[in-house]
C-alpha cells in the first residue's frame, strides 16, 4: 500500500529571499531524513522523495467566472507550508504512522499521512 507523506514547515520560517540558500538548520535536518531514507531503502518501502520550492514561486490555477486563470504565489495565506513530499510503499497505515512517527520526533514539523489511491480504487 502506498502512502504519501507530506512535511510542512512554519510559513514564516521560510524566508523567500534567502530560499535557495539552506539555513545550518535546514541542512541538519536533511542530514536526519537522510537516515530515515537510506533505512526505508533497505526496507524495500521507499519509493521517492523531493523537497518542494519556497512558496513565493508557486503558480496557482483556478477555474474563474472569467474562465482559467494561472496566478504567483500560494492559493491561500497559511501559517504552515508543504516543504517537501515522500511516497512510501509499506504493509499498512499502521506501519505508515509508525515511521512518520519516528521522523516527526527527530525533525520536529509535522507531517501528514495520505493513502494512494492504486488501481483497486474502482474495482
Amino acid at each position: 500500500m502506498k502512502f504519501l507523506l507530506l512535511s510542512y514547515t512554519p510559513a514564516d520560517s521560510w524566508d523567500g529571499e534567502t530560499a535557495d540558500v539552506p539555513s545550518e538548520e535546514a541542512l541538519a535536518a536533511f542530514a536526519a531524513y537522510q537516515k530515515f531514507e537510506a533505512e526505508l531503502r533497505e526496507t524495500g518501502e521507499f519509493v521517492t522523495s523531493e523537497g518542494l520550492g519556497h512558496p513565493v514561486m508557486t503558480t496557482t490555477v483556478r477555474k474563474t467566472a472569467a474562465g482559467v486563470v494561472a496566478t504567483d504565489g500560494p492559493f491561500a495565506e497559511l501559517k504552515e507550508v508543504l516543504a517537501s513530499f515522500a511516497v512510501i510503499d509499506c504493509v499498512s497505515l499502521e506501519r505508515a504512522t509508525d515511521i512518520v512517527k519516528r521522523m516527526v520526533d527527530v525533525l520536529g514539523e509535522p507531517m501528514e499521512i495520505r493513502p494512494i489511491m492504486g488501481d483497486d480504487f474502482t474495482a
